[in-house]
């Protein structure tokens, strides 16, 4: 776990929390997004971290089309080099790492970028995939797999994979 998350919160503290704490306290659970734990925030008293969960991808399902494209492009790239640079977020850095993508050999960190490429020029936004679910092998091979879907079935997978990535982050964040 990440120093910037050791602290976990307890849910019936996050559910007495003001709007404005409750967003500082789960606001970078969804990448670069705090008005997602800002629109759930309406929905306590929270009885698990499932029904939280639940009203964070709740909002971020009848924000629209346009505006969770836009979620989603505020997501980084899978890439070896983001990995090195150090340029990605706290938890995003842990979940690529941990699927090994910081160590990369030349050929498969050019055959990822040329990847990344390709499905972000058809889908217009990056490829999304909770990491932590495949092995290196499997990241290509999803990634080979999903670029040729059509745009709205992507959109959803793409949605998918954040919920995914999503409650790993909260059940690391928040005791019951």
């Amino acid at each position: 776990m990440s120093s910037e998350h050791a602290t976990t919160h307890d849910l019936r503290a996050l559910n007495a929390m003001d709007r404005a704490a409750f967003t500082a306290a789960l606001g970078d659970t969804f990448e670069h997004s705090p008005w997602v734990a800002e629109a759930a925030w309406a929905q306590r008293p929270f009885a698990t971290v499932q029904a939280l969960h639940d009203a964070m991808m709740a909002a971020v399902h009848a924000c629209g089309r346009g505006r969770q494209i836009e979620f989603l492009r505020g997501h980084p790239e899978l890439s070896a080099s983001a990995v090195r640079a150090g340029g990605l977020t706290a938890d995003s850095m842990d979940e690529q790492k941990s699927a090994g993508l910081g160590a990369l050999s030349a050929g498969e960190e050019a055959l990822l970028a040329s990847r990344n490429k390709a499905y972000a020029q058809r889908h217009g936004f990056p490829f999304i995939a909770c990491v932590r679910h495949y092995t290196r092998a499997g990241i290509f091979a999803e990634l080979a797999s999903r670029a040729a879907r059509e745009p709205g079935q992507e959109l959803a997978e793409a949605l998918r994979q954040i919920g995914f990535i999503t409650r790993m982050r909260l059940e690391r964040r928040v005791g019951a």
